[in-house]
C-alpha cells in the first residue's frame, strides 16, 4: 500500500509499543517431521473442494486422503491419493470431487506407517435457493506486531460458511523495518527480508505454526487472493517498492518466486482470478490486482519535485496521468471477464454479486485539517508529507495512489459495467488496516453498490501513525470530508463479517480487545445492511 507518508516514519514518531507476547518457538519448524501445519480447503465449489496439508518426510511420500460426512470416520466417502514432495516444499493438494453441495464434509490424511493429520472440516458450497450465508473477511495479518485473536474469534463461529483472505496473508519485511521491533515471541523467519524461494517457504512455515491460523484453516473453507507483502511491498506487474535489482536480483524472478511458495502453503489452485457460485444467492468473484495487469503507481511527490507552484502541479498531475484512461489495476483481459462475468450472474438471476478483492474502492480524500495532525516532535519530512496530502485534497485528489483512487478511470469502468448489467454490487476489501464502509456510485453519482473494506487482523492503522489524534475525532473528519463514506474506523483491529440473505447482506466491523495478548475477550462489533435493490447503505 503506498501513501503519501510514509508508515515506518510515522510509527517511530508516534512510540507504537505492545506489551510482551508469546508464540510457539518457530525454530521448531527446521526440525519438525511428519505432518507438521495440520490441514486446510479452499476454493469450494458445489461439488468439490481443494483440501491442503504438509508431511515432511525422510523422501517423497504417499498420503491417503479420506473424507466423509462424520468426524468419526464411519463411512469415507471420497478422497484419493497424493503425493507430499520435497519439490514443493513437502505441502500436497488435492481436488475432491463428487459431494453433495451445501453441507459440511471432515477429512484428515494418512501416512504410510498409519500415522493421521488433523481432522479439517470443510463445506461445500450450496447450488439451489438459499435463505443464509456467513462469510468472513480478513486481511493485513503482520505476526510480528501481535497475536492472530481475530482468526481466533472468526474460528470458534457458528454463523459463518466461508472465509475470505483479501491479502497480506504475511509480510516480506525484516526485522526493524515494520514493526521496527517485533513484539515479544512474534519473530517470524528468516531473520531478513524474504527475497529467495526458499525465504518465501519459511514465512509461510513460521506463519501458519501460528495456532490460531491453523485452527481457522482446519474448520472452514478458504478463499485467498494475494496483495502486495505476499510478494514485495506496492507490488505491480513490473516491480514493487520494496524491491531493488541492484541488491535483490531480477523481479520476475522473485515474483516468480513469491507466487509458487503462495500456490505451496495456501489452499488455492492455480488460477489468477475465478469465480464462485453460492446457489442462487450469490456470485463470488476473486480478481488479481497486483501482478497479472496492474500499471506502476503514481507519485505526487514526484509530480510536485521541482515545481514552485504547487497548486498547477497538482492540477496538471489530476488532469494528466492520474486521469488518464489507459491505466489499469487489472488488465483489459480480466476487466473484460468480470464484466462478462456480472452481466452472466444477474441474467441467470443470483441475488448478489460479491466482489472480493484487495483495494480499497470507495474515494477517500484526507481531511484538509490532516496538515495540523503532525505527532510531537514528528520529523520534517512528516509534517512536509502530511501538508502534501492536504494540498492533494484542495485540488480533488484523493490519498492513495495504491488503491482503487490510484486508478479512477478504470474503477469508473467496473462501476459502470456493474450498473450496466443491474448488478448488486458488494465489494469486499482490505489493504488499508482501516475500517470504512464506502457507498460506490459511478456515471455522475448514480449508485453502484457498497464497500465493506476491512480494517488489518494485526497490521497498524492511523492510531499508529496520527497518534495525536483522538479516533472518534479522527473517523469523523474522514466522514466530514468523504460524502460517499457511511462508516470510519481507525483505531481498531480485527476482521469483518456477512450475513448475506437473498433480501439483505448485513456486514459488521469486529474489534477484538487487544492483539498484546492471546484473547478474545472483549470483542466488540459495529456494522450496517444493504438491501436488494436500493446499492446504498441503510444504517442499522
Amino acid at each position: 500500500m503506498t501513501l503519501m507518508i510514509d508508515r515506518r516514519l510515522l510509527l517511530q514518531a508516534g512510540a507504537f509499543g505492545l506489551a510482551a507476547l508469546s508464540t510457539p518457538g518457530v525454530a521448531q519448524i527446521l526440525t519438525a517431521r511428519g505432518f507438521t501445519h495440520g490441514v486446510a480447503s479452499g476454493e469450494p465449489s458445489a461439488e468439490s473442494v481443494l483440501l491442503w496439508t504438509r508431511y515432511v518426510g525422510s523422501r517423497d511420500t504417499r498420503l491417503r486422503c479420506e473424507v466423509a460426512a462424520d468426524e468419526c470416520f464411519s463411512k469415507v466417502v471420497a478422497g484419493g491419493d497424493v503425493t507430499a514432495s520435497a519439490q514443493n516444499d513437502s505441502c500436497a493438494k488435492i481436488v475432491v470431487d463428487g459431494l453433495t453441495p451445501g453441507r459440511w464434509w471432515y477429512y484428515r490424511f494418512v501416512a504410510p506407517d498409519g500415522t493421521r493429520s488433523d481432522i479439517g472440516r470443510t463445506r461445500t458450497l450450496p447450488d439451489d435457493d438459499v435463505a443464509r450465508f456467513g462469510v468472513g473477511l480478513f486481511s493485513c495479518s503482520n505476526m510480528p506486531f501481535g497475536y492472530f485473536n481475530a482468526y481466533a474469534h472468526a474460528a470458534a463461529r457458528t454463523d459463518l460458511d466461508l472465509m475470505v483472505h483479501v491479502g497480506d496473508y504475511l509480510y516480506e519485511y525484516g526485522p526493524g523495518k515494520y514493526p521496527t521491533k517485533a513484539a515479544p515471541g512474534r519473530s517470524v523467519l528468516p531473520a531478513h527480508e524474504m527475497v529467495t524461494l526458499a525465504d518465501y517457504r519459511l514465512r509461510y512455515a513460521s506463519y501458519r505454526a501460528d495456532p490460531d491460523l491453523r485452527r481457522l484453516h482446519q474448520l472452514f473453507p478458504m478463499i485467498a487472493q494475494w496483495d502486495d507483502h505476499e510478494f514485495a511491498n506496492d507490488s505491480w506487474v513490473h516491480g514493487a517498492e520494496n524491491h531493488q535489482p541492484e541488491t535483490e536480483g531480477d523481479w520476475a524472478t522473485r515474483k516468480a518466486a513469491a507466487e509458487r511458495v503462495y500456490r505451496e502453503w495456501m489452499p488455492v489452485s492455480d488460477k489468477r482470478y475465478d469465480s464462485y457460485q453460492i446457489g442462487s444467492l450469490a456470485t463470488l468473484f476473486r480478481p488479481e490486482t497486483r501482478i497479472t495487469g496492474r500499471s506502476e503507481q503514481l507519485d505526487i511527490k514526484s509530480a510536485l519535485a521541482g515545481r514552485s507552484d504547487v497548486a498547477k502541479a497538482l492540477a496538471e498531475f489530476r488532469d494528466g496521468p492520474w486521469s488518464s484512461g489507459d491505466r489499469t489495476l487489472m488488465g483489459a483481459t480480466q476487466e473484460a471477464w468480470l464484466d462478462a462475468g456480472l452481466s452472466r450472474s444477474v441474467k441467470a438471476g443470483t441475488r448478489w454479486q460479491i466482489l472480493a478483492q484487495q483495494l480499497v474502492m470507495g474515494s477517500l480524500h484526507a481531511p484538509s485539517e490532516i496538515a495540523e495532525w503532525s505527532p510531537a516532535g514528528a520529523p520534517d519530512a512528516v509534517k512536509a508529507a502530511l501538508a502534501g496530502l492536504a494540498a492533494a485534497t484542495k485540488a480533488g485528489l484523493p490519498f492513495n495512489m495504491d488503491a482503487w483512487d490510484g486508478y479512477p478511470a478504470a474503477r469508473e469502468r467496473l462501476l459502470r459495467a456493474s450498473q450496466a448489467s443491474e448488478s448488486n454490487l458488494v465489494v469486499l476489501s482490505g489493504d488499508s488496516h482501516n475500517a470504512w464502509g464506502n457507498n460506490l456510485v459511478a456515471d455522475g453519482g448514480r449508485p453502484a453498490g457498497v464497500e465493506f473494506a476491512g480494517h488489518a487482523v494485526t497490521s497498524p492503522g492511523f492510531e499508529g501513525y496520527l497518534p495525536s489524534v483522538r479516533p472518534n475525532d479522527l473517523s469523523k473528519s474522514w466522514r466530514a470530508t468523504n460524502p460517499n463514506l457511511v462508516y470510519a474506523d481507525t483505531s481498531r483491529r480485527g476482521y469483518v463479517s456477512l450475513q448475506i440473505t437473498p433480501d439483505n447482506v448485513r456486514g459488521e466491523w469486529h474489534y477484538v480487545g487487544t492483539i498484546a495478548d492471546r484473547t478474545t475477550a472483549n470483542t466488540t462489533s459495529e456494522g450496517l445492511g444493504v438491501r436488494w435493490g436500493e446499492r446504498r447503505f441503510t444504517k442499522s
